[in-house]
Formats: structure tokens, sequence, C-alpha cells
């Protein structure tokens, strides 16, 4: 059986939880999410609490899953999520232009990515010279694939350590070759 499953989500004070039928909507005075529970899989809410449960075995996996999407969303709504990523080399750039984000990656062209709406993106230079690109959000599943679009803009090179990268991520460096005669 699932164990994150069976447990139940509190729900905090301010946050007003819809269920009608399959679809469930987060509120928080601001925002709101929305989530489609898969069939199967139903909730209801208990004492301030939101209980999930399953019509068989089946669908037990499907259960967990949709009780970790939905604690996401309350989640989200309540504190955010926040992704920060490092842009590593002298020469790249990175500047915020309305709702782009105008990049210099060694290119013969500047790159612009586009950043959605319900993202707040910052840019901000450490005391190295290096970029540090750091992205709001309530939706945690948007967040992390424009983070992951972003950061694949730049593959990581290596040998002289030409990339982009998550803050917290190390990525080790590779001799070259006259490491290797020695």
């Amino acid at each position: 059986m699932s164990k994150i499953g069976k447990k139940n989500i509190a729900i905090p004070a301010g946050v007003d939880v819809k269920i009608d039928g399959q679809k469930v909507s987060v509120k928080w005075p601001k925002w709101e999410l929305f989530y489609t529970l898969v069939d199967g899989v139903k909730a209801e809410i208990k004492d301030n609490e939101i209980a999930f449960s399953i019509d068989n075995d089946e669908k037990k996996n499907l259960r967990g899953l949709s009780r970790t999407l939905v604690n996401n969303m309350v989640e989200g709504v309540t504190h955010g999520y926040e992704k920060k990523l490092l842009l590593m080399w002298v020469w790249f750039t990175a500047k915020k232009e309305w709702t782009w984000l105008v990049l210099a990656l060694g290119f013969s062209y500047k790159v612009k990515f586009d950043v959605p709406t319900g993202i707040k993106c910052e840019v901000e230079q450490d005391a190295k010279g290096n970029y540090v690109i750091t992205m709001h959000g309530i939706d945690k599943q948007l967040l992390g694939q424009k983070a992951a679009q972003l950061k694949a803009l730049k593959v990581p090179e290596p040998y002289k350590g030409k990339w982009f990268r998550y803050f917290d991520e190390f990525i080790k460096l590779k001799p070259g070759k006259a490491a290797k005669k020695a």
C-alpha cells in the first residue's frame, strides 16, 4: 500500500480548498491552482484535512501521486517555490527584459528565453562575476520545467567549467591533456 497516500493534508488557515467530483481547486487570496484527480482516486475534506481514497488496490500508487500533487499545490499557494541557477563563465551574460531573459551563451546570437506568467525571475551578479538567476513561482511543476529548460540551453562543458547549473549542484571538472601526461 502507498504510505504517502494514506496521510492526510492539513489545510492551513486562509487557504480555500474545493473538491467538485474529480476537480480540486486550492485558492489563496491572490492565487489559485487546479488539478483533476485520476479516475479511481477520490478526495474529500474531513476536519480541515484532505483525505484520499481509492476504488481498488490497482490505483494505490496513483493515490500517493495525487496526494503529493495536491500537497504541492497547498504548499505553493502558501509559501511558494524557488529555483536558483548559476551561469558560470566570464563572457556569459544574462539580463531581464519585459517577460524575457536575454542570454549571451557563446553563440553567434543572443538567446531569448520566455518567462511565463506565474513565474517571477530575478537576475543578479555575484562577487565572482557569475550571474545568479532566481525563479519564484507557486506551481512546482511549471517552475521545475522552466528551470530545466533554461539549464538545457547550455550543456555542461566539464573541462573549462562553462555551464548553467543549479545553485546547490556540484559538477566535477575533468583534467585536461596536460594533467594526463604528468
